[in-house]
C-alpha cells in the first residue's frame, strides 16, 4: 500500500500574511486556531485538516514539503499556484 500522511495547512494569499501567521505559530499559538482565523480555503472549519493523502494528489511543491516533515513538525512558507501554505504534519 502506498504511503499516506495526514496534514493540516493554513493557506493565505500574501507572503506578508503568511509570515505573520508563521511568527504567531513560532510563539506557540494554536495551529488549528490560526487556520480557522486566517486560512482561505474550505479546511478552515476543520482547523486546516486535509485528512490523509498519498503521493500524486497535491500540487508538487506542497507534496514535497508535506512528505519531508516529521509528525508534529510545521513547515516554513510553501509557495504554490494557490498562494502561501504553512503545513503541519499530523500523522
Amino acid at each position: 500500500m502506498a504511503e499516506k500522511i495526514r496534514c493540516a495547512h493554513i493557506l493565505v494569499e500574501k507572503m506578508s500574511t503568511a509570515q505573520e501567521v508563521l511568527d504567531k505559530l513560532n510563539k506557540g499559538e494554536s495551529f488549528s486556531k490560526l487556520a480557522a482565523e486566517y486560512s482561505q480555503d474550505g479546511t478552515r472549519k476543520q482547523g486546516g485538516d486535509l485528512g490523509y493523502f498519498g503521493r500524486g494528489v497535491m500540487v508538487k511543491e506542497f507534496e514535497k514539503a508535506a512528505f519531508d516533515l516529521q509528525k508534529g513538525q510545521v513547515s516554513g512558507l510553501v509557495k504554490t499556484q494557490f498562494g502561501y501554505h504553512i503545513i503541519k504534519r499530523l500523522e
